[in-house]
């Protein structure tokens, strides 16, 4: 073995061993504990970037560690190959999706194994393969047949220019982002799966997953959003039916000054049709995009639709308005106005002078009223009227009550709405009740009129999963025009996606190739149609964990799931707590009830990493926009605190300003290429790298440096290792033959094997890990001891460091584990170190003294002193007896291996 460490030798040697012996093909053994380590799918977009490396390691580390424990572990890996950035860069490059991803696959493939993770590629697939998706397509028919399957109108993004429905994403600015057109709201037929249905359940299962992160389950609850409230009908004079709203706010009814419906709501079209100034303005809000952050954000614009509805308690009349912010696709596509109490509305209201109503107090102001009320001898001030008291006040004295309830109301006429909970005022019999009691009383008031109905909401809508693109699974439906919409039988599927096509980007090879939509319709045999439409690809990446456990099964998943699942560790970026995994879940609910797997939830652990961040530095450019500049082009000049105070660009000497810290990004030109560092220092040095530099949970900053640090330590222990191989022969190791200094580094050795093991497999905190196996090695440089027993404990070290760094920097392990004497194997089969018990145990022990909560000494007892001979080593402190002068002991506490606490005054 060469005396330097060379990385690319070493993992070129490692690689290739693990390739001949498979070693990291996974097959099912029910006679031992399997685990289940599956990091999110990547899409093929060319190249791996940081985020990739540090998310695949996180996993591995974990699947290397659990298989050294025993288990039987899976890690797969596949591409979730189907999407729109492979239709842009398509137009951009002047090819084929299904070329550009194939390609794509291959290269990043290479970088993956590059990095030597311990993943089962015999399991591989893309998503964009048709023996992937036709099982997607099977299930979609079924739950057609089942009711869970239904197609109907929504509002959608609609670039007039291309002709094409735009995500999202591809709206900015509200226009098209190919285009540059102003973007149009156009209702189209879509696609929907029924997951309202199992709302409820999603929901209540949450609580059942206690290895998920709490945040990710709180967006998941807000998401889901269930919520209690009234459906209360307001009649419309001259309608047949009344106008109907949803509200979780009954408390507010009496502050409703005005009712705002959708711009396609049948009234708003109806009274368009007589006002051709109204029509215009419907006409108008057809332009800007549909998506929720941007009905939130954009300004406020209405008119008035001329009509009134009738208040179901105080029989006001209250004018309708059409508003931009209201959707006929969310609740009942009507809204009652409450400004005083809802933002949203207060802000409307200012824009067009409507009436602001304060019916709900705060805590704070109800105890002023109260007040004012006291104050008032046997008579009150109309506000205390309306918390119980009867009798009018001739005059009231100005006071810090009345100052308070002032002030708020004037806040929120001014300043905006009081969206709290509190106490009704301003609302006749409902006067002083708070949430819960107007709540119920409201509701039986209006239930005895017929005008109301309780009702649980949901925030969450059933998925849209029609995609108006071509580069995604064919929807299996065909439309005939006597049978209408009709699922393509299973004998039949899959509907094959065509992939060599010319793809413009302005319409769909679907919808430009007739003879692929020509077919018999499979009921009637007549003439029909196929769906150009294509899923959404959640509907690829909500599955794709089940599929990894059957390779080449008929169905989505045969028996060997049950084997499987659910996934023992699942782990990706924080992005992905709504949406990914609301559907992950919500698919694999929809399997359980198929009888395709029988468990609740697809995965019991979730760890979600934080990104890879990193300094930025660009120059102004003469468009006053930036150039920016990649930090590898850059020579940065720093303070004695690490801190940047200057850059250049290396092409020129020049100086660069320096921007934030941020994401890796092309936006950026930020991001540093795995390949590229891994050339340099080797993947060993990446990955120890991005498991050191921060907790998984947290943002990690990309500091070269760091990584040159890195790969000193690695250097060091290469060294170290080969100079004891180089030694005599050892002797085992004697533990009752050991000299005290001999005890204390192998007690060291095992205290941090115990350390690791923790941070490994319960506390998933490898950085912290990885610190104390740098520790380790540097007691052992120390460790100058070249008798038979020293080198015999040194031996231990060594041979317990190769197999704790083995999960995190495997190709050097497999090395280095050779160097020790041992023959050559899969590291993942040899026994993760476990402490020794005996080797743990301390012949000495330092304990902290305090003084009334002080730190004022430590002190070094045997450790199995009595508690008698630890309080007088105390006492006896110089520094704890000049602390103690001119005072009396109190309390003498003894926390036995840690602390001693003097309490004294």
């Amino acid at each position: 073995m060469q005396d330097q460490y060379e990385p690319s030798r070493v993992e070129a040697a490692a690689q290739r061993f693990w390739e001949a012996c498979g070693a990291y093909v996974a097959t099912e053994d029910p006679a031992r504990p399997k685990f289940y380590c599956l990091s999110m799918l990547p899409y093929p977009s060319g190249a791996l970037h940081m985020g990739h490396v540090r998310n695949y390691t996180l996993g591995d580390v974990i699947a290397r560690y659990q298989r050294m424990t025993g288990h039987n572990v899976l890690q797969p890996m596949g591409w979730d190959a189907f999407g729109l950035p492979a239709e842009n860069a398509a137009i951009r490059h002047n090819t084929a999706p299904a070329q550009w991803t194939y390609a794509n696959i291959e290269h990043m493939r290479g970088q993956l194994k590059a990095l030597g993770y311990a993943i089962d590629w015999s399991r591989e697939f893309a998503t964009c393969r048709p023996e992937y998706y036709v099982h997607e397509q099977r299930l979609f028919t079924r739950l057609f047949r089942k009711g869970l399957v239904y197609r109907r109108n929504s509002v959608v993004n609609w670039d007039p220019v291309d002709q094409t429905v735009l995500a999202n994403e591809q709206v900015v600015d509200g226009r098209g982002w190919r285009s540059g057109a102003p973007v149009e709201k156009r209702e189209i037929p879509q696609w929907f799966l029924r997951i309202t249905a199992y709302a409820d359940e999603l929901l209540r299962e949450l609580d059942r997953l206690p290895g998920w992160p709490e945040p990710v389950k709180t967006m998941q609850r807000n998401w889901i959003g269930r919520s209690e409230g009234l459906e209360i009908d307001f009649q419309v004079p001259g309608e047949d039916a009344p106008l109907t709203v949803f509200t979780t706010r009954p408390d507010t009814l009496m502050g409703v000054s005005f009712i705002s419906i959708a711009a396609d709501h049948p009234l708003a079209r109806k009274a368009a049709a007589t006002r051709p100034v109204l029509a215009a303005f419907l006409e108008e809000l057809k332009q800007g995009g549909v998506a929720e952050a941007e009905l939130e954000t954009q300004a406020k614009r209405g008119m008035d639709t001329g009509l009134v509805a009738i208040h179901p308690l105080s029989g006001e009349k209250l004018p309708v308005w059409v508003a931009n912010f209201v959707l006929m696709s969310y609740g009942t596509g009507a809204v009652m106005g409450v400004p005083g109490h809802d933002q949203r509305d207060w802000e409307f209201a200012g824009a067009y002078d409507l009436l602001i109503r304060m019916v709900i107090v705060s805590p704070a102001v109800r105890e002023a009223i109260r007040d004012l009320g006291r104050d008032a001898a046997r008579n009150a001030d109309p506000m205390s009227a309306a918390l119980g008291e009867s009798r009018p006040l001739d005059v009231l004295e100005e006071s810090g009550a009345l100052s308070v309830l002032e002030q708020f109301e004037r806040d929120i006429v001014v300043r905006g709405a009081y969206t709290g909970y509190g106490y009704l005022v301003n609302s006749g019999e409902f006067d002083g009740l708070d949430f819960a009691q107007a709540f119920e009383a409201i509701a039986r008031r209006l239930e005895a009129q017929g005008a109301a109905r309780r009702k649980v909401n949901w925030r969450l809508r059933d998925w849209g999963v029609s995609r108006q693109r071509y580069w995604g699974c064919p929807i299996p439906i065909v439309y005939c025009a006597a049978c209408g919409a009709v699922p393509v039988p299973e004998e039949q599927l899959p509907v094959l996606l065509p992939e060599d096509v010319a793809f413009s980007g302005v319409q769909s090879p679907l919808k430009a190739d007739p003879e692929w939509r020509k077919c018999a319709c499979p009921q009637c045999g007549g003439p029909a149609e196929r769906e150009t439409d294509t899923f959404d690809t959640f509907m690829e990446s909500s599955w794709y964990y089940a599929r990894y456990t059957s390779p080449g099964a008929a169905d989505m998943v045969d028996a060997r799931a049950d084997y499987w699942l659910p996934v023992d560790q699942y782990i990706g970026g924080i992005e992905h707590a709504i949406l990914h995994l609301l559907y992950f879940r919500f698919f694999h609910k929809l399997l359980r009830d198929e009888g395709l797997v029988h468990s609740d939830e697809p995965a019991t652990r979730l760890l979600t990493q934080g990104m890879v961040v990193a300094e930025t530095f660009y120059r102004d450019s003469a468009d006053g926009g930036c150039v920016w500049i990649n930090p590898a082009e850059v020579d940065v000049r720093r303070d004695e605190r690490g801190r940047v105070v200057g850059a250049v660009a290396r092409a020129d000497g020049a100086p660069v300003q320096v921007g934030a810290i941020e994401k890796m990004s092309k936006s950026r030109n930020n991001g540093v290429d795995p390949r590229t560092m891994i050339e340099r220092y080797g993947a060993d040095t990446v990955r120890l790298f991005s498991m050191f530099a921060a907790p998984p949970e947290q943002s990690l900053e990309w500091n070269e440096a760091g990584v040159e640090g890195m790969a000193r330590f690695l250097r060091r222990f290469w060294r170290e290792v080969v100079q004891h191989a180089a030694q005599p022969d050892h002797p085992p190791v004697e533990p009752a033959a050991l000299t005290p200094p001999q005890r204390v580094m192998r007690r060291a050795v095992h205290e941090t094997i115990a350390k690791v093991r923790d941070d490994y497999g319960r506390r998933l905190s490898f950085n912290t890990a990885i610190a104390a196996l740098m520790e380790l090695l540097n007691a052992l440089q120390k460790f100058e001891d070249a008798s038979a027993q020293g080198r015999a404990v040194r031996h231990e070290a060594l041979q317990s460091m190769v197999l704790l760094l083995n999960p995190v920097t495997p190709h050097i392990a497999h090395a280095l584990w050779q160097v020790l004497g041992n023959p050559e194997r899969v590291l993942e089969d040899v026994p993760f170190p476990q402490p020794d018990p005996q080797a743990l145990q301390r012949e000495r022990v330092t304990l902290a003294v305090q003084v009334n909560g002080r730190l004022r000494a430590a002190i070094e007892v045997a450790a199995d002193a009595a508690r008698e001979t630890i309080e007088a080593a105390a006492l006896a402190e110089p520094n704890v007896q000049l602390f103690l002068k001119n005072q009396t002991v109190r309390k003498l506490i003894v926390v036995p291996g840690k602390i001693v606490n003097i309490v004294a005054d």
